[in-house]
């Protein structure tokens, strides 16, 4: 569906036609560079020859500065043996799924959600999706996962959350993992245990007041059965250099070593003996954080605090406040109403193309992501854009959410 849409956008925007495109989950340059930190050390490793093949774990360095930059900002320490590196975060998940879950196992993950479905289809899982509402931030509690956990293979939770930028709060996560925890004691010693995966790669990412929950930290039990996933892409907006960790049980990581070496899916060498030098950079580390964050809030903020004032209006509009990640979740409940012309907005694909010819608004309904379809949720992203972009874009969309008539 992203895809289409891609396309869509981009012969719209060939006819002339200027196009604020919300759809891409990444950073424009323009926008949010790397720290200048890392980009110095990637030139100074190049020029020192930096050039060859790293082992397929990872450079001893980088995973000693993953150990230290966690301890001083992760609140956790880490041993050696529990960290790999590779490729960016997407070759870590495939190769935990790979390492972990047989075909037939069945894999928990709620919805909306970032294609835990696809890799299901490529391991022949069986994926059991739990959709969840706005009423929990679109995110899986204790109470909806604990009676698909029987039996189950692995838990897939990601937050902050891609697509709807909210996040688990303490509490929340602290009960999932006991759910975990329960149902690994329950299982006799024949059974294979049930893993929770947790893609943090947004973590550092977080808006004034969220804080973000670590299962490690809060459930030191949990460890055995943990696997998380992180990286630099994100939070450095640095997603082209491809340097992400799996941070898992010694005989996780060992197992995932194997089959991530024999693809070739290690992170480039340059780029991890840059980010080795970065992590240990502890002021360019905290001052990259600070700025990212203030940035993508400063963003994030401007779209909530918009749909909110058109909401005060009486618009058929809606946003959750915004706590992490670069997305906002936005509902625009046009649904049964009529566009000049006559025309009635029946699906979210249909509020869609309205919002992106009225507007110049290109956004993702949740429904690509795995959420029932027609809801009028969509994931709006803010790394390609500017706050004044945003503010352009306000009085736009204003005037075509009012331009809508009632059905009669």
């Amino acid at each position: 569906m992203i895809l289409g849409i891609a396309d869509e956008i981009r012969a719209f925007a060939a006819q002339g036609n200027q196009v604020l495109n919300l759809t891409v989950g990444d950073f424009h340059p323009k926008q949010f560079r790397i720290p200048r930190a890392l980009e110095d050390a990637i030139v100074d490793a190049l020029r020192a020859g930096e050039c060859n093949y790293p082992p397929p774990i990872g450079l001893e360095p980088l995973r000693r500065a993953v150990a230290g930059f966690y301890a001083a900002h992760g609140g956790r320490a880490l041993e050696l043996n529990t960290i790999l590196i590779a490729g960016g975060a997407r070759p870590v998940i495939y190769g935990l799924y790979r390492a972990l879950v047989d075909p037939g196992d069945r894999v928990v993950f709620g919805v909306p959600g970032w294609n835990n479905e696809y890799y299901c289809d490529l391991i022949g899982a069986e994926g059991v999706r739990v959709a969840c509402s706005p009423e929990t931030g679109f995110l899986p509690t204790a109470a909806m996962l604990r009676p698909h956990l029987r039996g189950a293979r692995m838990l897939a939770l990601n937050s902050p959350l891609n697509p709807t930028g909210t996040s688990f709060t303490a509490e929340q996560l602290t009960a999932i993992c006991d759910a975990v925890l329960e149902e690994n004691a329950r299982r006799g010693p024949g059974e294979r245990p049930l893993y929770l995966l947790y893609d943090q790669i947004y973590w550092m990412i977080t808006t004034p007041g969220t804080v973000h929950a670590d299962p490690g930290a809060l459930r030191p039990a949990i460890l055995p059965y943990l696997v998380a996933v992180d990286g630099i892409s994100k939070c450095f907006a640095a997603t082209g250099l491809r340097v992400g960790w799996a941070i898992a049980p010694p005989p996780v990581i060992a197992a995932l070593n194997n089959i991530l070496g024999h693809v070739g899916a290690w992170a480039p060498r340059p780029e991890q003996v840059a980010a080795a030098r970065l992590l240990a950079d502890t002021a360019a580390v905290t001052a990259a954080i600070a700025g990212m964050r203030r940035e993508t809030s400063a963003r994030l903020e401007t779209i909530y605090h918009g749909l909110q004032a058109m909401r005060a209006e009486g618009l058929p509009v809606d946003c959750l406040r915004p706590q992490g990640a670069i997305y906002a979740s936005a509902r625009f409940a046009l649904h049964g109403r009529r566009v000049p012309g006559g025309e009635q907005l029946r699906t979210d694909e249909d509020v869609r193309r309205y919002l992106l010819r009225a507007a110049a608004l290109a956004v993702v309904p949740f429904a690509a992501f795995g959420a029932p379809p027609d809801q009028g949720w969509f994931r709006l992203s803010i790394g390609t854009v500017s706050v004044a972009d945003l503010e352009a874009l306000m009085p736009r969309l204003r005037a075509a959410v009012s331009a809508l008539a009632q059905a009669a």
